[in-house]
């Protein structure tokens, strides 16, 4: 089945995991009955893993899945490439349903199109970092000197060039995990699954291992769906995240949207410590041009700082230290919003209410 209606290249619709001996008996009474997840238990002895799960990851997106130990993320991110089948649902990668191929197709489509990347790197210890990296085209039968070509290419895009032929206990723990980058991306595929790559790591190492994936993932246009259980983590490299609670996905959205616009008690309180600084856009706490100019009458903003919709609070914060005027919002040289420093307190605040969509429409 192809759906030709959208460019998602991952795409969830209604994926359910029911663990245990009676998990159709269990899922046929969720969809009658409207099971709980305790009641599942409790009835069928079965433990519920993912609960309707349905998202969509759009090319070139970095999607990340975030959630406690024992939530479900890393049993849904098993689905992508079938390493688990679902109990319900459908999978399906460039429009292709998954859980229709055969073992053979199947085998294709991890091979050419999924690299994995997992916490534990599971690193030969016999075999060089150029022989590590190399592996998977091996299998494939790729020939050693294009397999070799394909893996040196990736070692230097994780800065490793002059480490292929040291053997795994002779790196650091940062460098491991990016050899197992480097052997994910060594064939060139559209998707990267990454479960925890880098949670086992020290925080500095742990920050330019971020630096560096998403420098990677920009250049080489890589679809990512990522797991973690670090919330900064998340806000810091996802362009987008799915919040996930007992196997169900109960908010998604931008990192701006989950943190300013929590959907409940239980996101509300993962985000409550996370600084809005960054993430929060002048667009979002602004008052329009034409608002302000009603409310207030004519004036001369020629002395005033000048922002972008997309300027952060941070730099919003630089720009009105030193002045008592309001800050002007352009785009394309044209004034579509104030910040007042009220607006801007209230931001810090998180209380946001600016709304440029209107304005910009207009340009």
């Amino acid at each position: 089945m192809t759906d030709k209606t959208r460019d998602d290249v991952i795409r969830c619709e209604g994926v359910w995991k029911i663990f245990g001996g009676r998990s159709r008996e269990a899922m046929a009474a969720v969809l009658e009955q409207g099971l709980s997840k305790e009641e599942v238990r409790d009835r069928y002895n079965c433990v519920v893993g993912v609960k309707d799960a349905s998202f969509s990851v759009g090319r070139g997106e970095i999607f990340c899945i975030m959630g406690l130990s024992g939530s479900g993320k890393s049993t849904l991110i098993r689905h992508i490439n079938r390493l688990i089948e679902p109990t319900s649902g459908s999978i399906f990668i460039e429009g292709e349903d998954i859980n229709a191929l055969s073992a053979k197709d199947l085998r294709k489509i991890r091979a050419e199109k999924i690299g994995m990347v997992f916490q534990n790197m599971a690193l030969m210890p016999h075999r060089t970092v150029l022989e590590n990296v190399a592996f998977s085209q091996e299998v494939r039968g790729h020939d050693l000197r294009t397999r070799n070509e394909n893996a040196m290419r990736a070692i230097k895009a994780v800065d490793l060039d002059g480490w292929e032929h040291k053997y795994p206990d002779e790196l650091s723990g940062g460098m491991q995990q990016r050899v197992g980058l480097a052997r994910a991306i060594a064939a060139d595929p559209a998707i990267l699954l990454m479960d925890e790559p880098f949670s086992a790591l020290d925080p500095l190492i742990r920050r330019q291992l971020q630096d560096q994936f998403m420098k990677l993932s920009a250049e080489m246009h890589k679809t990512t769906l990522f797991i973690t259980h670090d919330l900064d983590e998340a806000i810091r490299i996802g362009d987008r995240i799915a919040i996930m609670k007992d196997g169900e996905l109960v908010q998604i959205g931008t990192p701006e949207e989950i943190v300013t616009q929590p959907a409940d008690d239980y996101v509300a309180d993962f985000v409550a410590g996370i600084s809005k600084l960054d993430l929060i856009s002048a667009a979002k706490i602004m008052e329009t041009f034409e608002a302000y100019e009603q409310r207030r009458g004519s004036f001369d903003h020629a002395e005033w700082p000048v922002a972008h919709p997309e300027h952060s609070l941070d730099d919003l914060l630089d720009l009105s230290i030193g002045t008592q005027h309001p800050i002007v919002v352009q785009h394309d040289g044209k004034p579509l919003g104030i910040v007042t420093k009220n607006a801007l307190l209230r931001g810090v605040r998180g209380d946001i209410s600016g709304d440029v969509t209107a304005s910009l429409e207009k340009n």
